[in-house]
């Protein structure tokens, strides 16, 4: 009997003990500007390396004070892009209009990573989204 309350309690464990949400609405970014987005690119790369970003920026242009917004969902703001700079940004960083988080991955993740397909720089509340070249790698 006791056996048998020790392997329901083995069970149970790792359902409640790793449970945890990603969700939090003090994070909650503004809504993806739908009507800003364009189809065209510039030559800025981004590649996805377990639960960063690494941006190349090789373009002459330097960005100031822009949002970064991946699959038109999530965002997070970004100081400064250099021009002819490498940047990382950590996935852990990126929030949606309601508070929900990315799942970055990484070794604890508790969910399959959210595949990055899309990536966007807006630069002005007014001005037309610029499309990076994302790169996927799995």
């Amino acid at each position: 009997m006791i056996r048998w309350r020790w392997i329901a309690l083995c069970a149970l464990l790792p359902a409640g003990g790793c449970a945890h949400t990603m969700y939090d609405p003090a994070h909650a970014s503004p809504a993806y500007p739908q009507e800003l987005h364009r189809s065209t690119s510039v030559d800025i790369q981004v590649f996805r390396e377990g639960p960063e970003l690494e941006i190349v920026n090789s373009t002459a242009t330097t960005y100031r004070d822009v949002a970064i917004w991946i699959n038109q969902r999530f965002m997070r703001r970004l100081e400064t892009l250099p021009a002819g700079a490498t940047v990382r940004v950590s996935l852990w960083d990126f929030w949606d209009v309601r508070g929900d988080r990315l799942a970055a991955g990484g070794f604890w993740r508790v969910q399959e990573p959210t595949p990055v397909r899309l990536v966007e720089l807006q630069v002005g509340e007014d001005e037309p989204l610029i499309g990076l070249v994302t790169i996927y790698v799995r």
